[in-house]
């Protein structure tokens, strides 16, 4: 009882009475199981004979002769999930902190009636269509569809998040060049006829092409800022293209094959964006 209520106050971030900082002695006999060698097993790779790469609860538990139920607690209690891989990445970029302290800066400390912009690309849109009709949902039954597709092109989504504010200036265009990035930086200099533009991007070739460069330099009002190598974290629409990319695979199937695919998404994809331009947040 003592444990169950020390980790609701740990997890309600409320300091832990001095009665509740230890458990108390319990009848009964003593453990016998070590726990910190089932950790120390988990930590290493299963022996080859095995031939998996990962423990599993009742792998564990066959191999040190416990109960899995005994294994899956300790790994509870010392949050070791073996299932669990994530990714990481080291930027190579020499400028790596002077470009961080420049994008950091610039959200925490904009200069003043300036507008922060972050823009960045969703290409590869698919235009999928599955093979049947899909099959609406039912009470007791979700929405079902076809495991196989037609592909019918690609499309690619441009986005300018406007820090302040959530707004989204949104286009849709058929290719991802920086013909079409230069376009579009035109659309957001339109958008923001007035005062100082700092936009916040990633290092993608089309970015950086000298077309590119001159247009930046003929506008000095609008000033560009770039995330490191392999670091474009700090570009806050990428969380927004991730969320769009999640609503639009959950949407619709296109019209059959034959008709003007491509159109349908780029018209289903533009209306996604207006509808992150009409409820955007800050």
């Amino acid at each position: 009882m003592k444990r169950r209520t020390r980790q609701r106050l740990t997890t309600a971030a409320v300091q832990v009475p001095p009665c509740f900082s230890e458990d108390d002695p319990r009848s009964g006999r003593p453990r016998t199981i070590d726990h910190r060698k089932i950790v120390a097993v988990t930590l290493r790779p299963p022996p080859k004979k095995y031939g998996v790469t990962h423990w599993s609860s009742r792998l564990l538990g066959r191999h040190l002769g416990i109960s899995n139920g005994t294994a899956a607690k300790v790994w509870r209690d010392y949050g070791v999930a073996p299932w669990r891989v994530e990714t990481f990445k080291f930027s190579t970029d020499p400028e790596l902190v002077a470009k961080v302290i420049d994008v950091v800066g610039l959200y925490l400390a904009p200069p003043e009636n300036a507008v922060i912009l972050c823009i960045d690309e969703k290409s590869q849109i698919q235009a999928l269509d599955r093979t049947a009709p899909m099959l609406p949902m039912q009470p007791g039954l979700p929405e079902r569809r076809t495991h196989d597709y037609k592909r019918h092109g690609t499309t690619t989504l441009f986005a300018a998040l406007e820090i302040a504010t959530g707004k989204v200036t949104g286009a849709v265009r058929p290719r991802h060049r920086h013909q079409e990035f230069l376009t579009f930086l035109k659309q957001v200099a339109r958008a923001y006829p007035e005062g100082e533009l700092h936009l916040v991007m990633d290092n993608y070739a089309a970015h950086k092409r000298v077309e590119v460069r001159d247009w930046l330099a003929a506008n000095p009002r609008i000033h560009a800022h770039f995330t490191p190598t392999f670091g474009s974290w700090p570009t806050s629409s990428k969380s927004g293209s991730g969320s769009s990319n999640a609503r639009r695979s959950t949407a619709a199937p296109l019209p059959p094959y034959g008709t003007s695919t491509r159109r349908s998404l780029q018209t289903r994809t533009t209306s996604l964006a207006r509808f992150h331009i009409k409820n955007g947040s800050p």
